[in-house]
């Protein structure tokens, strides 16, 4: 079984403790997830099955959606829900100001990643030393807020917000931020990932969904192929006669292209197929300079 499982995570569960649950229902041991999702979050949790834990970096690097609840005038030491209080304000709710800030997110910067958080410093999770009530310091990350509105006012203190962000975006600290920039505070009261990737929230089943197809063997239609799952990718198809340098991880010129789609330019990446349309890889366009002709040069190979 190769492919992907589009997986709706509940509150309560870890994205280890959903892995686990697949590769015991599945009974295959080659399982991964494409991002952690804090355990009090829910939503979107693409699982890689067999093949695709390949390509599981390449997954992680769409786009994520996230609709966020933020609780305004109150500092929690997790900067979520789940957190201690550190402080309270008394505010004045004023919805035009709230909109203009949270529309000030929207850019590319550099983002602390919150003490409370997976992220490893010589060998140990941050979470481990906050628990241990230690705060060290941690190297900034850039990041993007591709997009940010306000979907929906909701006074005294809370907004519920649309967020459209990069790989490794923390959304709580987004909130927090807002929070200090507002200069109250606030806190992420709840997280729902709408989307990553090519995933949606429209198609995800939940993991008890997943072991009711597996009982009645159903599982395949679920299953994501590993080439629907990836973005913004070409595709090659090469003749027959290239087909076993293709198999080898050799490189492939251009005069032996049968079948183009999409960007096939160089610098691209592009999905390597043989001339039985079985998908070998992913490769990126070159230029090789001897023969002053493209190539498609193996990156990733699938088989």
């Amino acid at each position: 079984m190769d492919g992907i499982f589009n997986i709706y995570k509940e509150k309560g569960f870890t994205s280890h403790d959903v892995v686990a649950i697949v590769r015991k229902t599945i009974r295959q041991k080659k399982v991964g997830h494409t991002g952690t999702l804090d355990p009090e979050a829910e939503g979107v949790l693409p699982i890689c099955v067999g093949k695709a834990t390949r390509i599981s970096d390449d997954i992680m690097k769409g786009k994520k959606r996230y609709q966020a609840v933020v609780t305004l005038g109150v500092t929690t030491t997790t900067q979520d829900a789940s957190g201690e209080i550190v402080q309270k304000k008394e505010f004045v709710f004023e919805p035009e100001k709230i909109k203009q800030t949270v529309a000030s997110f929207i850019g590319t910067y550099e983002q602390i990643p919150p003490m409370y958080s997976a992220v490893k410093v010589n060998g140990k999770k941050l979470y481990e030393l906050a628990r241990e009530g230690k705060e060290i310091e941690r190297k900034a990350r850039k990041i993007t807020v591709f997009d940010a509105k306000i979907t929906k006012m909701m006074p005294p203190d809370q907004f519920e917000m649309d967020i459209i962000c990069s790989k490794g975006t923390y959304v709580r600290t987004i909130c927090a931020d807002i929070g200090k920039k507002l200069g109250y505070g606030a806190h992420m009261a709840s997280l729902l990932r709408t989307a990553s990737g090519r995933f949606s929230l429209d198609t995800a089943i939940s993991l008890e969904k997943l072991k009711q197809l597996a009982q009645t063997q159903q599982l395949q239609n679920v299953l994501v192929p590993l080439e629907n799952a990836l973005e913004g990718y070409g595709s090659i198809v090469v003749a027959q006669k290239a087909s076993k340098l293709l198999h080898n991880g050799g490189k492939i010129y251009e005069y032996f292209f049968e079948q183009t789609k999409g960007d096939v330019l160089l610098g691209k990446k592009v999905l390597g197929y043989d001339s039985n349309q079985t998908l070998v890889g992913i490769y990126e366009i070159i230029k090789e300079e001897q023969k002053n002709r493209l190539c498609m040069k193996p990156l990733k190979i699938l088989l």
